[in-house]
C-alpha cells in the first residue's frame, strides 16, 4: 500500500500549467561533492541543444558560486577564509553566504544549539571533514579539543553591513545547510529566466515548482533506510495508529509519494555517511551539545517545507533532537516531518501533525 502526501494550498507563483508544447528536459552536473539533476519544463525554442547549454551552464555557475562562497573543503572560499581570521575582526560577506549564515545561527538559537554552524572541528575529529576519515572513534581529548573551538554564540551579524563577526578560532561548517540553499538559489534562477516549472534536486535534496506537462505534480517517493520501505506492506493498522502521533512498529515502512508542487523536502540519515567499529555505528551527524554521533536507533528524520534551505537545516536539527524532543519540538513549531527508528527487527515511524494532515 501507498501512502499519498499532498500540500494544503497551491502556490499562486506555480501557476498557470505548462504551455500544451512544453516538454521536461533534464540537466545534470557535479557540485559540492555529489550531483545536481534539474528536470525542467521548456518550450520547443528553449529545447533547442544550444538553448540548453546555455541554461545548464547558468545553473552550474549558480551553484559554483555557492561552492566558492561556503565550502570548507577549498581553502580559498569566503567561507575558509573567514573561518581563518584574526580574533576580533568584522568581515563583510557575499550576500548568499550571509543568508545562510544568518539562518543557521537563528536555527542554532531556536534549537538550543542542537544544529550547530561551528560544529565543523567535531565534525573533522570524528572522521567527516576535510580532514579525511578516521579508522577507530576519537578520545575524550580529541573531542575536548574541538568543542573547544566551537562558539556560534559568539558570531555576531551586522545586518546594515552584511558584516560578520569572527571571535577567534571558530570555524564555521555550513555542510548542513549549504545543499538545500543551493536547490533554493537555481530555482530562483529559472524564475528570472522564466522558467516556472521545475523538479531541482542536489545531493537528494528536492524542490519541485510548478507542475510537469499536463498538469500533473512532482512526484517523488521520500527516502527510507535501505530494506525499510515496501510498497506491498499492510498500511491500514499502521496507519490507524500513527494518526495519534505514537507511532507503530512494522517490519517494512509504507511507501511515501509526495506532490512536490511548491515544495521541498530534505533527509538526515545515518545510513548517508557513517562507520562501524566493534559492531558499534558512528554516524555522520554530530550532537553539538555531547560532541559524539546521535545515537544509532533514530535512523532518518525527512522534513517537508516550501524552502529547501529550511527542509536541509531542520532534518539536521530535529535527527540531533532525537526520537522524543525531536517530534515534540517539530510539532510545537508546526513543521511537516517524519521520524524513522529502529525497532528491533523491525521499523517505527513518528509522524507529526503537519506531515499528517497532507497524507491523502
Amino acid at each position: 500500500m501507498t501512502r499519498i502526501l499532498i500540500p494544503l494550498a497551491i502556490s499562486p507563483a506555480d501557476l498557470p500549467p505548462p504551455a500544451a508544447d512544453a516538454a521536461p528536459v533534464v540537466l545534470s552536473g557535479d557540485t559540492m561533492g555529489t550531483t545536481w539533476s534539474v528536470t525542467v519544463v521548456l518550450s520547443l525554442d528553449d529545447a533547442l541543444p544550444a538553448a540548453k547549454a546555455v541554461l545548464w551552464g547558468a545553473i552550474q555557475a549558480t551553484l559554483d558560486e555557492v561552492v566558492l562562497q561556503m565550502s570548507t573543503w577549498d581553502p580559498e572560499s569566503d567561507l575558509s577564509r573567514f573561518n581563518d581570521a584574526p580574533a576580533g575582526t568584522w568581515h563583510v560577506l557575499p550576500e548568499p553566504l550571509y543568508t545562510v549564515l544568518d539562518y543557521a545561527l537563528s536555527v542554532a538559537r531556536n534549537s538550543g544549539g542542537a544544529f550547530d554552524p561551528t560544529v565543523g572541528p567535531l565534525v573533522d575529529v570524528w572522521g567527516f571533514g576535510p580532514a579525511g576519515a578516521v579508522a577507530t572513534p576519537p578520545d575524550d581529548a580529541a573531542i575536548d579539543r574541538a568543542r573547544r573551538q566551537q562558539g556560534w554564540e559568539a558570531i555576531r551579524l551586522d545586518p546594515a553591513s552584511r558584516r560578520a563577526f569572527q571571535p577567534g578560532g571558530v570555524g564555521v561548517d555550513l555542510s548542513g545547510v549549504a545543499k538545500g540553499y543551493g536547490v533554493d538559489h537555481v530555482v530562483r534562477l529559472l524564475r528570472r529566466l522564466g522558467h516556472a516549472h521545475a523538479l531541482v534536486e542536489v545531493g537528494g535534496e528536492l524542490r519541485g515548482v510548478g507542475a510537469k506537462p499536463g498538469g500533473e505534480p512532482w512526484w517523488v517517493e521520500l527516502e527510507a533506510p535501505v530494506d525499510a520501505s515496501d510498497a506491498s506492506a499492510n498500511v491500514a493498522g499502521v496507519a490507524e495508529v500513527l494518526l495519534d502521533a505514537s507511532g507503530a512498529a512494522t517490519s517494512r515502512l509504507p511507501r511515501t509519494l509526495v506532490a512536490l508542487h511548491g515544495l521541498a523536502v530534505a533527509t538526515s540519515g545515518d545510513y548517508r555517511r557513517c562507520f562501524e567499529v566493534d559492531g558499534e555505528r558512528y554516524s555522520h551527524t554530530i550532537d553539538p551539545r555531547t560532541g559524539r554521533p546521535v545515537p544509532s536507533r533514530l535512523a532518518s528524520v525527512t522534513v517537508l517545507h516550501p524552502e529547501c534551505m529550511v527542509a536541509d537545516a531542520l532534518a539536521t536539527a530535529l535527527t540531533v533532537l532525537g526520537e522524543t524532543e525531536g517530534p515534540a519540538w517539530a510539532g510545537r513549531n508546526g513543521l511537516a516531518a517524519r521520524f524513522v527508528l529502529r525497532d528491533g527487527q523491525g521499523w517505527q515511524e513518528v509522524l507529526t501533525p503537519a506531515f499528517l494532515a497532507m497524507a491523502s
